[in-house]
């Protein structure tokens, strides 16, 4: 029960990573906030986890909706200990020239802008009790790229600095600010772009040393560590879960 009481918010926790992270914070004793683009896909991760979870809706790339959600979350909760920053665009994989603006601009506003907001909206309220964790996830592919994954590759890059610039301004109020960077994990949104599990091994099973793709849960236990005491002396930190891919 290391994060035990605490309130913590999710951001894209209607599948995949989001949404184990948000199962493994309950179990660890946390009072889990599901925030998704989508009312029903929260309502439903917050019913199979109890009473723990709490959903709401949320467009993390519009300042409005952000702005309304952590104040309704700060009024039903007085307080937010946690936030992990999850929420990533589904981007099309194209050349720049072949890569709509609107494709791209989708990528920027939840990838970045949406990380943007979310801490811009939560901050205030760690800043005034002089404690909080943040937890912004990042890719490996915000430190190596691949071809045709341009809009991805820069937001996820640019998280990476985000980052270790919001844990030097924030060091002082007992903020501790740090980032994940997954490998392939086996999630459902991997699954749909390579059309299988079978077709996404084939792809990405031999460019990890470890000789698998990831889980949701893996990813899940890291936050658990970010989150916890155990990391209370790690702060503008990239934690690497990639099954060996960054090594090579």
């Amino acid at each position: 029960m290391r994060l035990h009481n605490r309130v913590a918010i999710v951001t894209g926790a209607g599948q995949g990573i989001g949404k184990e992270i948000s199962v493994r914070f309950a179990a660890e004793g946390a009072k889990i906030i599901i925030l998704d683009s989508n009312a029903k896909t929260a309502a439903a991760v917050a019913a199979e986890i109890g009473e723990a979870a709490h959903p709401y809706e949320v467009d993390v790339s519009e300042d409005a909706s952000v702005q309304k959600v952590i104040g309704k979350v700060l009024k039903d909760f007085n307080a937010i200990d946690i936030l992990v920053n999850n929420a990533a665009a589904e981007t099309p994989r194209h050349l720049v020239t072949e890569l709509e603006l609107d494709d791209f601009q989708k990528a920027v506003d939840v990838n970045l802008t949406g990380v943007f907001l979310m801490c811009r909206h939560v901050l205030p309220s760690m800043i005034s009790r002089k404690t909080g964790r943040i937890i912004n996830v990042s890719s490996q592919l915000g430190s190596v790229a691949v071809p045709m994954n341009a809009a991805y590759c820069a937001t996820k890059a640019a998280v990476l600095q985000f980052t270790r610039a919001l844990a030097l301004d924030h060091a002082g109020d007992g903020i501790l600010v740090n980032s994940l960077s997954p490998g392939a994990i086996l999630t459902p949104r991997l699954v749909k772009s390579y059309g299988s599990i079978e077709a996404a091994n084939a792809a990405l099973v031999d460019k990890h040393p470890i000789g698998r793709i990831g889980t949701p849960q893996e990813i899940a236990g890291a936050a658990v560590f970010l989150a916890s005491d155990d990391a209370r002396f790690m702060t503008g930190s990239n934690l690497v879960i990639d099954g060996g891919y960054l090594a090579q």
